[in-house]
């Protein structure tokens, strides 16, 4: 067998279902959170903004939000790290894999109770305060929906399968799948053995990337370098008398 006919094998031990799950719904996934991060830049450049609610209610979202923006912070480097970096990598870099599990274990189960708490906080104000629910739409509320059953569902896996169970290394399966898309060589095969709760935060993950595009999501892809560069702003009043003093002689505005 040659080693170009080996992911479709695998593909076809994995079943139909497999298939779907594991090659065709990542595919869909990646097309539609490129393209519609290019569509909705091209088509709604106004819309491509948080809405910041910080007018109406400033006290939970001073918690709140540093809660979660640096624990999802750490979550995503956490990921970044364990799906695209390989497992013989770390261990050519001298870090065993008891010493790799016990790092992810300890900081991944931090940042994600760090992360759920703040994101708890979050939907707790934007349902009680009058003015910021006001300005909830359904969008938001299925992007809510969604984040956190991603979310929760993550934290679920690590704390079963590497608190409470006896350990999982992702890295001997899910990774090289998630790895293998991105080659153009999947093999769902990989992902047969994996944890049901990995599996179902896979799963919400991707549709979550799916749905991304088209939420307030967006604007955690945006840099604001264009502050550092653009011209300052200069407003000007209508009042006859300019600030709280009066103006000194010779200085006293001559038109409107």
């Amino acid at each position: 067998m040659t080693a170009s006919a080996q992911p479709y094998t695998l593909a076809a031990e994995a079943g139909t279902g497999g298939t779907l799950l594991w090659v065709v719904l990542p595919y869909i996934a990646l097309a539609i959170f490129v393209l519609g991060h290019v569509w909705r830049y091209r088509y709604d450049k106004f819309g491509w903004t948080t809405r910041s609610s910080q007018l109406y209610e400033r006290r939970l979202l001073r918690i709140g939000s540093p809660l979660f923006h640096f624990g999802i912070l750490v979550v995503l480097l956490g990921h970044i790290g364990g799906l695209l970096i390989p497992k013989s990598w770390t261990e050519a870099a001298g870090i065993s894999e008891h010493m790799y599990h016990i790092g992810a274990v300890v900081l991944g189960t931090i940042a994600g109770v760090a992360t759920v708490g703040g994101l708890a906080i979050l939907i707790y104000r934007r349902r009680t305060v009058g003015p910021v629910f006001s300005a909830t739409t359904r969008n938001d509320k299925a992007m809510y929906v969604s984040l956190t059953l991603t979310i929760v569902l993550g934290l679920a896996a690590t704390v079963a399968a590497n608190v409470v169970g006896g350990g999982y290394d992702y890295r001997e399966t899910i990774s090289p799948w998630f790895r293998s898309i991105f080659y153009l060589q999947p093999d769902p095969a990989l992902m047969s053995g994996a944890p049901v709760l990995f599996k179902l935060h896979a799963i919400s993950a991707l549709l979550l990337f799916a749905a991304w595009p088209f939420t307030r999501l967006v604007h955690m892809l945006t840099a604001p370098l264009g502050y550092l560069t653009r011209p300052y702003i200069v407003y000007r009043s209508r009042d006859v008398q300019l600030g709280a003093r009066a103006p000194h002689r010779g200085w006293e505005r001559t038109g409107s």
